[in-house]
């Protein structure tokens, strides 16, 4: 990331640039500014004024804020302008990865106040997406769909994300049970975190939706004793993980099946507990009572359950850039939208927590890993690919900073099930048992 000392709002006013004269509330200063000047400065007055300098092709500097900016953002041609005027935030992704859009600063600080001033929101064409808001929520994904999504992301390159991931290859939000975790302990905690939460006991039989890399189905069996099944359709991942039970002699305990979490029924059998960690962010919501009548089906009277998801306080789409470059079909469900899987089948949600500060710290480390590993992965892939994925990591940690993104984890049990601790104490006590805490 390249930090560089930024202008103040007062010196760029005074070297001739476009900002305010005095307070925000003082009279713009429209000299020698041009029309392109002038639709800069009408987006940032629409977003409230944040602390950001633009810097157009020809050199025509603009903010709007009186405060400090965070970064400066520097616009190669005018096609690039009218994008962003336009479709923000499809044409600000676009624009950076390409080189078109340069940013001098801190990159992620830009992005979070972005998400402060609700940048996402002022894309135009409200009718579109209503439109394909509507069509979201009442159509499912077909199964070959759901497989194309899961290969644009997760079948690049075991060694690309081996680079930055850690030992674990654990891709989702870590637990930070002390100031001074790293990134492989913080994912340990996690898992146990996880494990504890379902209650596993020795001979239980686990069902895991959306295994990844396999670490959590290879923690759960070789530290709680159990058997676990475990589905996921990412080829490349499967393969590592059925590498990883036969190095670890795990092969009778954990069974990695390669299919859609919608054939579980194929694979008769009833289950102690059944766990997903981040794979619900690639489910479509209209799929979500699905998931509930799989999930009833296979659970036993006494069973128990977890989900692990990003979401949001309330429904919104996920960024239209992220969604076609990074994570096709993606969805950040709320709460509420959850509940679509349990109501219907009486699943019965018995705790929830939000993990929210634990996944900002967890990118933090992915995104110092991926700066460290920058030259193997632009010579592995390009320059484009560089950026994207400094954006994207940098834009994950700035949404889960703001409180744009959340991170849920969803207890829950069937209504036959009675034997539900009185109260939190075992989660933490038993985590002294491993070493934790």
């Amino acid at each position: 990331m390249i930090h560089e000392k930024i202008p103040t709002s007062k010196q760029m006013s005074d070297q001739g640039g476009g900002g305010r004269q005095g307070s925000l509330g003082g009279a713009w200063n429209l000299r020698h500014s041009s029309l392109a000047g002038w639709l800069m400065r009408s987006m940032l007055h629409r977003l409230n004024d944040p602390p950001i300098q633009i810097v157009l092709w020809n050199d025509e500097t603009i903010c709007t804020s009186a405060q400090t900016p965070v970064a400066s953002v520097r616009l190669a041609d005018s096609a690039t302008l009218f994008k962003l005027f336009a479709n923000p935030d499809l044409a600000f992704g676009e624009g950076y990865s390409a080189g078109r859009i340069t940013v001098r600063g801190d990159l992620r600080q830009l992005l979070e106040e972005f998400y402060r001033c609700g940048f996402s929101t002022e894309a135009p064409n409200r009718l579109r997406r209503i439109l394909s808001t509507y069509w979201q929520r009442v159509r499912g994904r077909s199964l070959a769909q759901s497989r194309d999504d899961i290969h644009h992301h997760y079948d690049i390159g075991n060694d690309f994300y081996a680079l930055w991931l850690g030992n674990t290859m654990a891709y989702t939000c870590a637990y930070f049970t002390a100031d001074e975790s790293t990134l492989d302990q913080a994912q340990t905690d996690k898992m146990h975190h996880v494990s504890r939460k379902l209650r596993l006991r020795p001979g239980d039989r686990v069902l895991e939706a959306g295994c990844g890399w396999g670490s959590l189905a290879l923690h759960m069996a070789r530290h709680y004793g159990v058997t676990v099944r475990a589905f996921n359709v990412s080829r490349e991942q499967i393969d590592y993980a059925r590498r990883r039970a036969k190095d670890e002699g795990l092969t009778d305990q954990v069974e990695f099946v390669e299919d859609d979490y919608r054939n579980i029924h194929s694979l008769p059998g009833t289950y102690d507990a059944f766990v997903s960690v981040g794979m619900l962010e690639h489910a479509s919501a209209a799929d979500y009572p699905e998931l509930g009548r799989i999930i009833s089906g296979c659970l036993n009277s006494s069973g128990r359950g977890l989900i692990h998801s990003i979401g949001r306080n309330r429904y919104e789409r996920l960024n239209r850039w992220i969604v076609k470059h990074i994570f096709p079909g993606a969805h950040a469900p709320s709460l509420k939208e959850m509940m679509a899987i349990f109501e219907p089948v009486d699943l019965s949600v018995i705790d929830v927590e939000n993990l929210r500060p634990h996944y900002a710290r967890t990118l933090q480390f992915w995104r110092r890993a991926f700066e460290d590993s920058a030259e193997i992965i632009r010579q592995m892939f390009d320059e484009d690919f560089v950026r994207m994925w400094r954006l994207y990591l940098a834009g994950s940690e700035a949404a889960f900073n703001t409180g744009d993104l959340q991170l849920f984890q969803v207890a829950f049990v069937p209504r036959t099930n009675g034997r539900i601790p009185w109260t939190r104490a075992d989660l933490y006590h038993e985590a002294g048992a491993h070493g934790h805490l």
